[in-house]
């Protein structure tokens, strides 16, 4: 299979430096795609440094308009696909998601249509600090409640997908322009009915840099979220029904 691991950035050049060797280490057959928001600190040109070293391996999308994770996580996906890729990884750049689950994703991405690395299935684990972890559970209970998803980590962003599933949520059609496009898009892949699979991973916080996460972040999300139950749901279910 033709693998693409995408990695949206923003200010990201202490990590990407880091994390594209040890991708490449671990899973030498994939190809990288950095889409980087025109990062001021220097994070494309990290990427570039890198290109010259693995000029088959390493792509960059740098994009300097409509700017945001949402949109910069749809522009990879599309990249990718375009470039005929078979499965899409995505995954943060700051070593949260480590790339030591990347052959347990690969491996079980053949027998599934998405694979999510999760902290709530057994063996799994949140290793922040109390007040995040708090969040992201009280959020994951919100998102499965108003969604009615069985999926347990529903907020994260670190995950694997087939083409066909990709094409059959139709990228174009997504809304989100933040990280809300993480329940989005998982969303519209249990209404159509797509097979989810959940593999344990350790989050640990960032090593370098600063989180991007806050408080208009998080209230948006949770808007996202009633936006998506109460407007497309029967919208999606429908195009379900068609396929």
């Amino acid at each position: 299979m033709k693998t693409f691991v995408m990695i949206p950035t923003y200010n990201e050049k202490a990590n990407i430096g880091r994390l594209i060797p040890a991708i490449l280490k671990k899973t030498p057959g994939v190809k990288i795609l950095v889409v980087d928001d025109n990062s001021p600190d220097g994070t494309a040109g990290q990427v570039l440094r890198l290109k010259k070293k693995y000029p088959r391996k390493v792509f960059l999308l740098r994009r300097t308009a409509g700017r945001g994770r949402g949109t910069a996580g749809i522009a990879g996906l599309k990249y990718a696909l375009d470039k005929k890729a078979d499965v899409i990884v995505e995954m943060d750049a700051d070593f949260s998601h480590h790339p030591k689950y990347l052959l347990l994703m690969l491996k079980e991405i053949k027998k599934h249509d998405i694979v999510l690395g999760s902290r709530f299935v057994k063996n799994g684990e949140d290793r922040r600090g109390l007040s995040r972890h708090l969040i992201t559970v009280l959020g994951n209970l919100y998102i499965r409640s108003v969604l009615k998803l069985s999926i347990k980590d529903c907020t994260s962003g670190y995950r694997a997908f087939k083409k066909k599933a990709l094409k059959a949520i139709n990228l174009d059609s997504l809304i989100s322009s933040g990280p809300s496009i993480v329940q989005e898009i998982l969303y519209k892949a249990d209404l159509l009915g797509f097979d989810i699979k959940e593999i344990p991973i350790v989050f640990i916080d960032r090593r370098q840099g600063k989180s991007k996460f806050n408080f208009k972040i998080m209230l948006q999300g949770i808007l996202m979220v009633l936006v998506l139950r109460l407007f497309f749901t029967n919208i999606w279910k429908e195009s379900s029904s068609k396929k």
